[in-house]
């Protein structure tokens, strides 16, 4: 049975830091795409970053480049995402999906799989 178990999220004050981790199990984790999303009282579910099966690639959003790092471990079956500087505008819930396509140029924000897990809430205030 395929699953994705975020976690990791919690209150952060604005400046602060937070890892996100994605425990993966019931497929080829070293096979797969990796993409963090996240989704704000009110609004779509964005893409955040993703990351290739090999770890050697990654991708970010505007909002979070040079804030956000994501790595995997592929021993463990997990794709972690450091979140440094965070402000409030990073308040979400953050899910992982498999995504098909995660290049340096290239992102396909579509979660493969079309379930989504439980997600980890992140909330930046003061």
């Amino acid at each position: 049975q395929l699953q994705l178990v975020e976690s990791g999220g919690g209150l952060v004050q604005p400046g602060g830091s937070l890892r996100l981790s994605c425990a993966a199990s019931g497929f080829t984790f070293d096979d797969r795409v990796i993409g963090w999303f996240r989704q704000a009282p009110g609004k779509e579910r964005e893409g955040v970053s993703c990351i290739s099966s090999s770890g050697s690639t990654t991708n970010y959003a505007d909002s979070v480049k040079g804030r956000f790092t994501i790595s995997r471990d592929n021993a463990k079956n997990t794709v972690y995402l450091q979140m440094n500087s965070l402000k409030p505008e990073d308040t979400a819930a953050y899910y992982c999906a498999v995504v098909p396509v995660c290049t340096a140029t290239r992102v396909v924000w579509t979660n493969i799989f079309a379930s989504w897990g439980q997600g980890t809430q992140v909330t930046v205030s003061s």
